[in-house]
């Protein structure tokens, strides 16, 4: 061995490429927090602007349930402004994104091969494709069918005058010896319930890129998947029990969408399965266990 080749040589030298590796992570993490910044910078600018746009669901349901004018209400002199930190945070980092996925796969994609490269990229575009559509269905259908159950209750007494002969009279009466309960919303509380669910159905739109990407891998099957598909149908009632305000109606819409979901993700493992198994043919490489096949007959069941 020569005086230059020394086990100190070689640990220097595995240890520069772990060096380089994390040099360039700390340049795409510096990259991302940048770009995050730059977007919250942005959208706290006009978050008033995005805040009208998410309380648009309660405001429709309360001028649908008769309250020409509504309003909501802050009880903290910081509440309103920690309310446009909260929804310029989520905005921003929404926004930036798209950077943020660049960055990810500039770091990934040198260490992957050609045919890995092909496979892991469309779920790059898919995840943040299908998280906005799961925001959207959130936005524009749950949030509003939610707002309407839970203010419906105020109008019980409005539907009540409507079905009844004389009861205008009755619950006139009770209203000049009752108190009246009106609804005063909190602009944080109300954000709440809608930022859950967004970021909810967002989250469970992102059930078929992630089923895919374990079938990619080989650590699920889709005929696995579809024989545990009653646990999963517990699972998702209870994930809709937990992420979604106390009403049915939000609740089976989740419960319904996940399923659905569920189901086109064991498609698309399947669709996974078929290609590798061919590419795995035409490649020489593809091994069929004998025991699968139905004329395979064990030596022992012939004696």
């Amino acid at each position: 061995m020569s005086t230059t080749d020394t086990p100190s040589d070689e640990l220097e030298d595995s240890a520069a490429p772990l060096i380089e590796h994390l040099a360039e992570l700390r340049t795409r993490l510096i990259r991302s927090v940048i770009a995050f910044i730059l977007g919250f910078v942005i959208c706290f600018v006009f978050g008033s602007n995005i805040l009208d746009f998410m309380l648009q669901p309660i405001e429709k349901s309360m001028r649908a349930l008769g309250d020409p004018n509504p309003v909501m209400q802050y009880t903290a002199p910081q509440e309103y402004f920690f309310t446009l930190m909260r929804v310029s945070m989520v905005a921003g980092l929404m926004l930036s994104f798209p950077v943020i996925a660049t960055q990810l796969w500039r770091f990934v994609a040198p260490g992957l091969y050609k045919n890995e490269k092909g496979a892991f990229l469309p779920f790059i575009i898919a995840s943040p494709a299908l998280f906005l559509a799961g925001a959207a269905f959130a936005h524009y259908v749950v949030t509003p069918l939610a707002m309407q159950f839970f203010l419906g209750f105020a109008d019980a007494a409005s539907l009540f005058t409507a079905l009844v002969p004389d009861a205008a009279e009755v619950v006139g009466d009770v209203a000049d010896k009752g108190v009246d309960i009106v609804f005063n919303g909190k602009v944080n509380e109300t954000l709440d319930i809608t930022l859950k669910l967004i970021v909810a159905f967002g989250l469970c739109f992102q059930l078929p890129v992630l089923l895919t990407l374990m079938g990619q891998a080989g650590l699920v099957s889709a005929e696995g998947l579809g024989n545990v598909r009653k646990y999963a149908v517990v699972g998702i009632l209870t994930l809709a029990a937990l992420v979604t305000p106390p009403d049915v109606i939000s609740q089976v819409i989740l419960f319904v969408v996940v399923y659905g979901l569920y189901e086109i993700s064991i498609l698309l493992v399947r669709r996974v399965e078929v290609k590798r198994e061919a590419r795995q043919r035409a490649d020489g490489t593809w091994y069929e266990d004998p025991e699968d096949d139905e004329d395979f007959v064990d030596d022992e069941d012939v004696k």
